[in-house]
């Protein structure tokens, strides 16, 4: 059997990013009006500093106003609230992201829920969850990284009609979102997590497998039935010690590459599939939270 193709999310998030630039040059030129993203960072968390950093740059290069509001880690709740009751406020700001996690003694329910629902372009608060589930697709925010998946299956495949999706993982920032989406596209779908009975019988009956539980290596190359497409959301740092950096690490996702990539007919790598997405998909969902709030259809449909 020939080894199956890899889907290029690096590309395909350029082919997005170039579209959301040139939307947003049409509404500056014709409407007078620029995007503008607030991106809240509570903390010195490594991570959560290098996607705060990696979404400024993209915004801007976008040609959208970037506005980053770094915090300490002491900051309270009661100010991190008014801080995002300020933004809801500022019409120069048409999307709020909140980096998650937040410090310990933050509520980030409380928070999620304070942005206004309109400049939620993470697709996090309640009002935008129960859209999504309801199929009120024009009014809904849909969570950046399920869209990115989303995007890559229809790259890949084309109509998704009547296949049958098994998404692995149950987490409100993925597993259900994904699902909602997928059902959206006329999939069987099915939805596993860890207290299902026999994963790998599971999968193996999946046209499409959304891998997404943050385990690396999980799923096998015979869990997977063959031809079947692999998106694999989970990304870890598991050890790759060499003779020279016995400490080394690299990045993992949550299924075993080499093996899927000899049974399925396409799989996303890690890094470079769902990643460069979600931070497209973002700018996607900011372009249209401004063209809403001005009373606008959606310049990018996904």
């Amino acid at each position: 059997m020939s080894a199956g193709k890899i889907i290029d999310g690096r590309a395909i998030a350029a082919e997005l990013r170039g579209r959301v630039a040139a939307e947003v040059a049409a509404l500056e030129s014709g409407r007078g009006l620029v995007p503008g993203l607030a991106v809240v960072l509570v903390g010195v968390d490594p991570a959560s500093q290098i996607y705060v950093r990696n979404k400024k740059r993209e915004t801007r290069a976008a040609g959208m106003n970037s506005i980053v509001h770094a915090r300490p880690a002491s900051t309270s709740q009661a100010a991190l609230l008014s801080l995002v009751g300020r933004l809801n406020g500022d019409s120069e700001v048409h999307g709020i992201l909140v980096q998650l996690p937040l410090p310990p003694h933050i509520d980030a329910h409380r928070v999620v829920d304070a942005i206004d629902p309109a400049k939620d372009v993470d697709g996090l608060h309640p009002v935008n969850i129960g859209r999504l589930a309801a199929g009120r697709d024009a009014e809904a925010v849909a969570p950046c990284t399920p869209l990115g998946c989303l995007m890559l299956l229809r790259h890949s495949l084309g109509d998704l009609t009547g296949r049958h999706a098994l998404v692995l993982g149950r987490s409100n920032l993925v597993g259900k979102p994904m699902a909602q989406l997928l059902l959206r596209e006329n999939c069987t779908v099915t939805i596993a997590h860890s207290r299902s009975q026999d994963l790998p019988g599971l999968c193996r009956r999946a046209d499409i497998l959304v891998a997404a539980v943050g385990r690396p290596g999980l799923v096998r190359g015979d869990w997977i039935k063959p031809g079947a497409t692999v998106v694999d959301v989970g990304i870890s740092r598991v050890p790759a010690p060499t003779q020279d950096k016995p400490d080394a690490t690299r990045l993992a996702g949550d299924v075993a590459f080499d093996e899927a990539l000899k049974v399925a007919d396409a799989i996303t790598p890690v890094p470079g599939g769902v990643g460069p997405m979600t931070i497209a998909c973002l700018l996607a969902n900011t372009l249209n939270a401004a063209s809403r709030q001005a009373g606008l259809p959606d310049m990018i449909r996904i």
